[in-house]
């Protein structure tokens, strides 16, 4: 009796009475709630009926208070607040106008004369317009997508002997790391002093981020020194500035990973847990997913929107010591393991490429399928996703020339490498390590225009061949120093170079006539 009783409400009857009815009844019922028309119109019934119950639901409990600022219900807020489909549709309706501006400026210039058409002709020329859009907005999403490679080398004129290098800022200290934002407008450099600057890449005007307290550190995340040190370093070796432009996040011998508000240039944040010094940095682009590299052989994912850490990626032997990453989850890293390692973050996998060279010491991305690292034996790699070995090696790339070679030697690490670049050379050429080291590489975004920068007084420009997997050198830009880290504008129309009197992860080399700075180069493209 008391299953019956249980089962009587269910059926969709009142009372217990309905538990009593006789056995053809029950059949019968039975029968048709079998049936699948039946069913579905039940279960449609009845999540209308849920949902109604949700939807009317004026009461505001805590779960669906949570996520709200200030406690308010809503119907208060959706009225004003901008959903983020809405924001992509404003953004993406700008664009369109402007386009069609741009396309509607060049019509006028070609049809200044044709004033007096018909209806139809105005109609065709909407249409042309629209269609030009089209184009431009396709062939922008393939070179964001890495998909088309703009082709640059070529249009590089040869710069003039007057035209070098301009020293934009100065630091007291050798600068380890430039970075800059996604409009070229701005720039980002550190040194081994600790000094951040940002500054205006037209009038040189920079701004210092000061760095709070040992207290308002810890309060943002810092742990306490670890080790002999009573304090937290300042020397920063890396930076790296996130797409939108808001944040800027640095590493360096401290082991922390320090994110920054560029717009009121204060710390925000301190992220603990690498055990060994923060060597490299980079965003995901579009994202606020950073990167970052250690001594301590590991790669650790976090979010700087939410100031939360995510993942730790393993697999180097040795330190980290370069990084790079695009608009894919992939993350490109090179370590002193003779090993450059491609992490595929969503699939946790890796690809990993061997290198005959002792250490690589910087990488960056070509394209998805293509990368280029430079190597402390002074050559220059280039890597197809293909091959584990380099699709092209260019040997000596930096050669250090007979007007160099009073440099003070005293502390250097002097290992000959014994390779002569491709072809020929006079005795002007001399194989010096310490100062031929490629210590950064660079590729202007999309194109195949690559720079790289050594201690032997010169950056070299670079024509990268897709098709034929070569790397074919341009120009030799004159520059005293160790050339740290370097950064193209993505219209390719200047080069900036952090320079310094020593390398960026030691002192076994020093130019006493470089100037520690910020340097940067207009190049003319045809």
């Amino acid at each position: 009796m008391k299953k019956k009783v249980s089962a009587a409400p269910r059926g969709g009857g009142g009372g217990r009475g309905r538990g009593g009815r006789g056995r053809g009844g029950a059949r019968k019922d039975e029968k048709f709630s079998e049936d699948s028309f039946f069913m579905a119109e039940s279960k449609k019934r009845r999540k209308i009926v849920d949902d109604a119950d949700v939807i009317d639901s004026g009461e505001s409990d805590d779960e669906r208070g949570y996520g709200f600022r200030g406690g308010s219900d809503g119907e208060d807020d959706g009225g004003d607040v901008e959903t983020a489909d809405e924001v992509r549709q404003r953004v993406a309706m700008a664009q369109l106008d402007k386009y069609r501006r741009i396309a509607k400026e060049e019509e006028d210039e070609d049809d200044e004369d044709d004033s007096d058409e018909g209806i139809d002709r105005v109609g065709e020329k909407e249409g042309l317009r629209d269609s030009l859009v089209a184009k431009i907005l396709q062939q922008e999403q393939l070179e964001e997508s890495g998909r088309v490679r703009r082709a640059m080398a070529s249009r590089v004129q040869k710069p003039k002997a007057s035209g070098g290098f301009k020293v934009l800022l100065k630091h007291r200290q050798s600068v380890t790391a430039v970075a800059l934002s996604e409009d070229d407008s701005r720039g980002f450099s550190a040194s081994k002093d600790g000094n951040i600057l940002h500054w205006d890449v037209e009038s040189g005007k920079r701004e210092k981020y000061q760095w709070p307290s040992d207290d308002v550190i810890r309060s943002h995340g810092a742990k306490d020194p670890q080790g002999s040190a009573k304090k937290h370093s300042r020397n920063v070796l890396a930076l790296a500035v996130s797409s939108d432009g808001r944040y800027l996040a640095t590493g360096g011998l401290d082991r922390h990973v320090h994110l920054w508000d560029t717009r009121t240039r204060g710390h925000i944040q301190a992220f603990p847990g690498h055990r060994g010094s923060v060597s490299c940095l980079t965003f995901r682009q579009g994202t606020s997913e950073l990167f970052s590299g250690s001594f301590d052989r590991t790669v650790k994912i976090w979010n700087a929107e939410d100031r939360a850490y995510m993942n730790t990626l393993f697999g180097h032997q040795s330190e980290v010591l370069s990084i790079d990453c695009l608009r894919k989850e992939r993350v490109l890293t090179v370590g002193r393991d003779r090993s450059m390692q491609l992490f595929k973050v969503p699939e946790e996998s890796r690809l990993v490429f061997r290198a005959p060279a002792s250490s690589l010491e910087c990488c960056c991305f070509v394209s998805n399928d293509e990368f280029l690292s430079g190597s402390d034996d002074g050559s220059i790699e280039l890597w197809t996703m293909l091959r584990k070995k380099p699709a092209h090696i260019v040997k000596n790339a930096h050669p250090l020339l007979a007007e160099n070679k009073n440099l003070d030697q005293k502390n250097s690490e002097i290992i000959p490498n014994g390779h002569i670049e491709n072809g020929n050379h006079n005795e002007s050429y001399h194989c010096q390590s310490a100062y031929s080291w490629v210590s950064s590489v660079t590729v202007c975004r999309n194109s195949d225009l690559a720079a790289s920068g050594a201690g032997n007084g010169s950056v070299r420009l670079w024509d990268i061949e897709s098709e034929t997997k070569d790397v074919r050198p341009l120009f030799d830009l004159p520059l005293v120093g160790f050339v740290n880290s370097l950064a193209f504008a993505k219209s390719g129309q200047f080069l900036v170079a952090g320079v310094g009197q020593e390398p960026r992860l030691g002192r076994w080399g020093c130019i006493k006539s470089a100037q520690n700075g910020i340097a940067v180069h207009s190049l003319k493209l045809s």
